[in-house]
């Protein structure tokens, strides 16, 4: 005898692909709005005023990653958008191949706009974690770290710390669970240009 086929089943054959790929997209998706928030013990600076943060930044010291690896003078400028969101533009320069890099990016913020945890793209849906997690009354200085703690970032107004502040920020971020021994130093020297 011939197997019934089940007549409440729909007979397309495209649904599971499709079912499949939409459940991708939610799994990136997901992954992209969770990659975005504050790693576990750590909390972002409060009384934050986005106004403020505005502006240029030099990258005094990061863990290094691909998207930033070999490059020095590495810069920050943090712009506010009329629709809320704030445009990004990382500067670099590639020693190596003599040329400066950029990347432009924007930042939201993850809740509060007083509450330091934002998270960025440099492109399409995906987000990471960009956590202010110490900053300097006067918004001369800042410690940030993405969705996990091996992105680490030191920056500052200047191309040095006042005396002192390294040493506590780098206490604050061993603390936190950082690898400080995973910490470059970005060298801020002349380009040859």
């Amino acid at each position: 005898m011939p197997a019934r086929r089940n007549a409440a089943l729909p007979r397309h054959r495209g649904w599971p692909i499709a079912l499949a790929g939409a459940a991708a997209i939610a799994t990136l998706l997901t992954l992209s709005a969770c990659a975005a928030r504050p790693p576990a013990g750590v909390e972002p600076v409060g009384s934050f005023d986005v106004e403020r943060y505005a502006g240029h930044w030099v990258e005094l010291a990061r863990i290094d990653h691909r998207f930033e690896r070999g490059l020095i003078q590495t810069r920050a400028e943090y712009r506010r958008n009329a629709d809320g969101t704030i445009k990004v533009i990382n500067r670099g320069y590639d020693p190596k191949k003599k040329e400066w890099r950029e990347s432009v990016g924007k930042v939201r913020f993850v809740g509060e706009p007083t509450r330091a945890a934002l998270k960025v793209s440099f492109f399409g849906p995906f987000w990471g974690g960009y956590n202010v997690v110490a900053l300097d009354p006067n918004y001369q200085w800042a410690m940030v770290v993405g969705s996990d703690l091996d992105y680490f970032w030191i920056l500052s107004r200047t191309p040095s710390l006042p005396p002192g502040v390294r040493n506590r920020l780098l206490a604050k971020a061993r603390a936190m669970g950082v690898d400080i021994d995973k910490v470059l130093w970005v060298d801020q020297g002349k380009d040859g240009s």
